[in-house]
C-alpha cells in the first residue's frame, strides 16, 4: 500500500471517528450549542498547534539529524584522511607543476583563521596548473590505492555520504587512478599520450583532494584540536614534518 493511500486511509477513518463521537455527543445531551462552542475552540488553536509542531518542532529534529549526520560523515572523512589521504596529499603534490607554492599556500598552520582557509581555498579553485606524471613513484603508487580498495568501497557504500557529494566525487576520482594504475601490466615505458591521460586523473584527484584537504583541517581545529595539533606537526606540505612538539 502506498504511503499516500495509507495517510489517506487514516485521516478518512479519524475524521469518521470524530464525526461519530460528535453524533453520539449530541445522540445522549442534545447540546448543539455547546458542541459548536468547543469545536470553534478547538479550531481556532489548530493553527497554533500546526506552527508549533510542524514548523517549530520538525524544525528542530531536522537541525539534530543534520548535526548527527555531519558528525557521522566528519568522522568517514577523517577515516579517509587518516589512513589514505594524507599520505596520498603527499605523493600527488610531488608531482604538480607550481607545487612549491602549492606547500606554501596549503600548509595549514596552528594559527590559521577562516580567512586563511578561504583564501586557500579560492587558490585551488583557481590553481589550472597540471601534473608531471614522470615525477611520481607509479608503481608505489598504484600500491598505495590498491592496498586501501576495501577503505574506498566500504566509504562508497556508507549511506551517510550520500549527503557529501563533494567527498563522494573524491572517493569516485580516486578509485578511478586506482583502476587505472592497476589495469596496466607495466608502468614503465608509458607513451607521452598515456602520460597526459594519467596526469589529468592525478591532476582531477589532487582538486578534489586539497578542497576537502583544507576543510577536513578546519573542521578539526574547531571541533578536535588535540587532533588538528598532530595532523599540523605531520601533515606532508610543511618542509619538515615532526611528531615532536617542540617548544
Amino acid at each position: 500500500m502506498g504511503s499516500r493511500r495509507w495517510m489517506a486511509l487514516a485521516g478518512a477513518l479519524l475524521l469518521s471517528c470524530s464525526a461519530l463521537l460528535y453524533l453520539l455527543h449530541y445522540a445522549l445531551f442534545h447540546d448543539l450549542h455547546h458542541i459548536l462552542i468547543y469545536l470553534l475552540g478547538d479550531l481556532a488553536f489548530l493553527p497554533v498547534e500546526v506552527f508549533l509542531v510542524v514548523i517549530v518542532l520538525e524544525s528542530l529534529l531536522a537541525g539534530r539529524e543534520k548535526r548527527a549526520l555531519r558528525r557521522k560523515m566528519n568522522m568517514l572523512v577523517g577515516m579517509f584522511f587518516s589512513d589514505l589521504g594524507t599520505e596520498l596529499l603527499g605523493e600527488l603534490t610531488a608531482a604538480m607543476q607550481g607545487r612549491d607554492e602549492m606547500r606554501r599556500r596549503l600548509a595549514v598552520e596552528s594559527n590559521w583563521t577562516r580567512r586563511d582557509y578561504a583564501e586557500a581555498e579560492a587558490f585551488v579553485r583557481s590553481f589550472d596548473g597540471g601534473a608531471d606524471v614522470g615525477a611520481l613513484d607509479l608503481p608505489r603508487l598504484r600500491d598505495l590505492l590498491a592496498g586501501h580498495r576495501d577503505l574506498l568501497a566500504r566509504l562508497l557504500a556508507n549511506p551517510n555520504l550520500l549527503e557529501h557529494e563533494q567527498f563522494t566525487d573524491l572517493l569516485w576520482a580516486v578509485s578511478h587512478l586506482r583502476e587505472e594504475l592497476v589495469a596496466r601490466q607495466s608502468l614503465d615505458d608509458l607513451p607521452e599520450s598515456d602520460r597526459r591521460h594519467l596526469g589529468g586523473d592525478v591532476r582531477r584527484v589532487y582538486a578534489h583532494l586539497t578542497l576537502q584537504w583544507l576543510r577536513y583541517c578546519a573542521h578539526l581545529q574547531s571541533a578536535y584540536p588535540y587532533i588538528f595539533s598532530i595532523v599540523v606537526r605531520t601533515h606532508p606540505l610543511q618542509e619538515q614534518p615532526d611528531a615532536v612538539v617542540r617548544g
